[in-house]
């Protein structure tokens, strides 16, 4: 059986690589969606993991919440990008600079 230490640290390590992805990659922003994902599912790992083995439905049902948010979040994001897109013909970050009011 798999302990729940091994679910922690897997959970740690994907969330250590998405913010390291963050900060080594801040130009391009359709990697900066996939990074923040990916923190959310570290999350969510974690919250099943513990959810599991304290026989708690509690933690499992506030990950269908964050799934929820997540989605809306990138749909949103995306549908920015594309905007960006069409009008800048870029996604790079730091071109963003006309968007300050």
């Amino acid at each position: 059986m798999i302990a729940l230490s091994d679910f922690l640290t897997l959970g740690a390590i994907l969330f250590s690589l998405s913010v390291l992805g963050i900060f080594i990659n801040r130009k391009n922003i359709i990697i900066l969606l996939m990074c923040i994902e990916l923190m959310l599912l570290a999350v969510n790992l974690n919250f099943v993991a513990f959810s599991h083995f304290n026989d708690d439905i509690g933690g499992q049902i506030f990950v269908f919440f964050i799934l929820t948010v997540a989605a809306a979040e990138a749909a949103i994001g995306l549908a920015i990008l594309v905007v960006l897109f069409r009008n800048l013909s870029t996604i790079n970050v730091s071109d963003l600079d006309r968007l300050k009011g």
